[in-house]
């Protein structure tokens, strides 16, 4: 009986322990799931609010992969910039100007040493070299050959003296100027100089990521700005720089990355590092408006100074004046497009140069060149970049409007000289 009792008293106390362990396991579960699913929903919470677009339960494991993804794309960039700078080259342009007239001179003396030094004798025959300005450009090969824009380099009495990476400075020749773009090539002497290889803008989209490197205000050099492509096929007229004219640029590359005065002629580059673009011009009174020359474009110049020496420029003969809706309704005119063939200011401006390709072919004043193979002349093509699309010595179809009616004439592109 005894041994029952004690049997029964163990079992009721196991149970009870059993019950017990159960309770405190289902407590504690409790406790830390509440616990748990507030933390997750905090963090759901901020990541929705941060991440509006992708749902929360989604975003919740992936701020790591967003993380990795900038430092990626960071180190991309940061790539690119190591690889290209070495190339990367600044242009000085200097000039000798005439030193100040001492407006302090005396029959008495030298009542003034200070102005006496600083402003000579404005009869003697002195001056001094000083810089007139400046720009930034890019090595090509390895002999020294250097892509600039024609802006930086047209002063044909300055000299221009080339800056490398490691701070050593060349006396630049200027081998080349294109007269239908902003492109210039320049030459230094030396072997094995670092290069940048030129890419495609053909396939170019909208959005994707570009790094520009330039000599910003002509000071510092080798400064780097990131950005976009924010636009394709632009359409502009740059203003003229101390060394030029006002400009038409056709079908540019329009980006937002950082471009000052200074930057002309430096590389635009794509996130592999190849020249997609050269830097030529900025929107003034905007903010991150800047243009860039697409790089097949100069890709075909480079190659014709590498074969022949120069470049070679195909040209019709004509002088003109590119037709819009204004011209037409002002001077009762058949087409608001097209180029007017018609004199220049001067008496000696004609408008059809004798023997240029137009003359042979029977262009005359006044005719209106309508389109260049099928392609219509007006304010995205004009008459010279559908020019430059050919080679000389090439045959092209033209539709002109000629004394009252339309005619379809052929001619071949001869070389500018």
């Amino acid at each position: 009986m005894e041994t029952t009792t004690i049997k029964t008293h163990f079992k009721f106390w196991a149970v009870l322990l059993i019950m017990a362990v159960i309770l405190l396991a289902t407590f504690l579960g409790a406790v830390f799931g509440f616990m748990g699913a507030t933390f997750y929903q905090k963090v759901a919470l901020k990541i929705s609010a941060n991440y509006p677009f992708i749902s929360w339960e989604k975003r919740i494991s992936e701020p790591s992969v967003i993380k990795q993804r900038v430092v990626e794309e960071d180190s991309a960039v940061i790539a690119v910039v190591e690889k290209s700078t070495p190339a990367v080259v600044s242009i000085i342009v200097s000039k000798d100007i005439p030193k100040m007239q001492n407006f302090f001179s005396s029959p008495f003396g030298n009542l003034f040493p200070f102005f006496e030094e600083n402003n000579p004798d404005p009869n003697q025959n002195t001056g001094e070299k000083q810089k007139i300005g400046g720009g930034t450009g890019f090595l090509i090969t390895a002999d020294g050959m250097i892509v600039t824009n024609k802006h930086v380099a047209s002063d044909t009495g300055a000299e221009y003296t080339v800056i490398t990476n490691d701070n050593k400075e060349h006396p630049a020749k200027v081998l080349a100027l294109d007269s239908n773009q902003d492109i210039a090539i320049l030459k230094i002497e030396g072997q094995n100089f670092p290069i940048l290889e030129l890419g495609s803008s053909d396939t170019l989209k909208i959005g994707q990521t570009v790094i520009a490197i330039g000599n910003s205000l002509g000071e510092f050099s080798n400064t780097v700005s990131r950005g976009i492509i924010s636009g394709l096929k632009r359409n502009i007229t740059a203003s003229g720089s101390n060394f030029g004219q006002p400009e038409k640029l056709n079908d540019i590359i329009q980006t937002d990355a950082a471009i000052n005065p200074g930057n002309s002629g430096g590389p635009l580059l794509n996130i592999n590092g190849e020249v997609i673009g050269v830097n030529v011009a900025i929107a003034q009174g905007a903010q991150n408006i800047g243009f860039a020359i697409p790089a097949n474009d100069i890709r075909k110049i480079v190659e014709q100074i590498k074969s022949v020496g120069r470049i070679i420029t195909p040209y019709l003969g004509v002088r003109y004046l590119p037709l819009n809706e204004t011209i037409q309704k002002n001077n009762d005119l058949p087409y608001a497009y097209g180029a007017l063939v018609m004199r220049g200011a001067n008496i000696s401006d004609l408008a059809v140069i004798p023997g240029s390709p137009a003359d042979l072919a029977g262009i005359v004043e006044n005719d209106i060149i309508l389109d260049i193979n099928g392609v219509k002349i007006d304010d995205k093509n004009s008459l010279p970049s559908l020019v430059a699309k050919y080679e000389v010595g090439e045959e092209i179809n033209l539709k002109i409007w000629h004394k009252g009616s339309e005619k379809e004439i052929k001619l071949k592109l001869a070389e500018k000289k």
